[in-house]
């Protein structure tokens, strides 16, 4: 079965690079983005109101897919499923583009704008357990972490193209709702052309594939989550993997704190940080990726050792240029968590499908990957009146967390 895969790697791997560099196109737009940060705070937006957009999508991106899992469970080919899914999300941001010229009051224009995030990042939600899944079916295990490298290079480089049209965007129009619609418009019709390359892989069928399932919705996911709780292994791994929720709250913050106290252009901020953070996730996607060299634990202490480095950077020598170093510095860190969590799944789960590992996982984390940017903005909002100094306390706090997650990857053990 692994050399009938191996058959249609270069096919599968255009496949989805097709998908991503679509996506990698609208993805600094609306997800992990300084665009939406700066885009809320042009409209008067607090800091908290900031911090509700990782919550957000961290909450719903945890809590949806539990119902993922029991739609696709009979589902033996997962390639129409995840396209269709794909296609959906981009409806979302399509419509809130399309909607957003017939809104003026500040209000408003925020009530449409968390509607159709919510709806984005639930149909998000949906999708990401299956697209996990589908993607190590489609790959062999030798060819797994190759085939995700050439997919998130081609998705990095959509991303570099992006980030400087954003530049040039905010640059000349700022954030002004007219070009923000068109933005957001242009990002919808990209991720829908992108889920289409789905149609273009190869998926075959897996001898070990379950048997049909005809549980309740309940029982279903009691029996997942039953069997999850007892795999000890996997825990471990989730414990040490909590570091990309401090990632993604650093993304949606660190931008103010750049323009707000160290004089850098909000055109630098939504254009060149991006530029820098696809720029260390290219980086990534060759070297640990295409080329897979280190195995996934080494991987997983470079990640953790990347991310404490870059929170030292914010709390104790931020600059105008350490920014640009910080923001290569992230686009490492997350790209090498990206890189390692899906094979780690499949390897931990120790099944052909582990849709529902992939799926209930994020339940387990929610309490951090939500709560933590909601922390996050509260406090800067309550310690307002020390000005940068809040930021440089709540940076030096997450490099403290860092630090504590560090015992679970020591524990992490791949070869059990």
């Amino acid at each position: 079965m692994e050399k009938h895969k191996d058959a249609y790697f270069r096919r599968n791997v255009a496949g989805v690079a097709g998908v991503e560099f679509f996506w990698g196109l609208g993805f600094p737009l609306v997800m992990e983005s300084t665009f939406l940060q700066l885009f809320l705070k042009s409209l008067g937006a607090s800091s908290f109101t900031v911090g509700i957009v990782p919550s957000l999508f961290v909450f719903c991106i945890s809590t949806f897919p539990l119902f993922s899992s029991y739609l696709s469970r009979n589902h033996r080919y997962k390639r129409t499923l995840v396209a269709y899914l794909h296609m959906v999300s981009g409806l979302a941001i399509l419509i809130l583009g399309l909607v957003l010229p017939f809104f003026s009051r500040v209000d408003d224009v925020l009530l449409l704008f968390f509607t159709c995030y919510t709806v984005f990042s639930l149909c998000l939600g949906l999708t990401i357990p299956i697209w996990y899944n589908y993607l190590t079916r489609i790959f062999s295990e030798p060819k797994t972490v190759p085939g995700l490298g050439y997919m998130m290079l081609a998705q990095n480089i959509g991303k570099v193209v992006s980030s400087f049209f954003i530049l040039k965007v905010v640059d000349i129009y700022a954030f002004s709702l007219g070009s923000s619609a068109w933005v957001f418009t242009t990002t919808g019709l990209l991720f829908i052309i992108g889920a289409l390359c789905f149609f273009f892989t190869k998926e075959l069928p897996d001898p070990n594939d379950p048997e049909r399932d005809n549980l309740s919705f309940l029982r279903h996911t009691g029996q997942s989550f039953r069997e999850i709780i007892r795999n000890r292994r996997f825990l471990i791994y989730l414990a040490a993997d909590l570091d990309i929720y401090v990632i993604l709250t650093v993304m949606s913050f660190y931008a103010n704190y750049a323009t707000g106290f160290f004089e850098v252009p909000a055109p630098v901020a939504a254009g060149a940080f991006v530029a820098c953070i696809y720029a260390g996730s290219i980086t990534v996607n060759i070297f640990l990726g295409t080329m897979n060299l280190l195995a996934l634990k080494q991987k997983l202490y470079l990640s953790k050792g990347i991310t404490f480095l870059l929170l030292v950077l914010l709390a104790f020598s931020p600059d105008y240029m350490t920014f640009f170093l910080i923001s290569y510095l992230l686009g490492v860190g997350r790209a090498i968590r990206n890189m390692v969590y899906p094979p780690s799944v499949k390897k931990f789960a120790g099944k052909t499908d582990a849709t529902a590992y992939f799926a209930l996982a994020p339940i387990l984390t929610l309490p951090i990957g939500s709560g933590f940017p909601l922390l996050f903005g509260k406090i800067l909002d309550t310690l307002s009146f020390m000005g940068a100094d809040a930021y440089r306390l709540l940076f030096a706090c997450s490099a403290l967390f860092i630090l504590a997650t560090l015992y679970f990857t020591v524990r992490t053990d791949y070869e059990g």
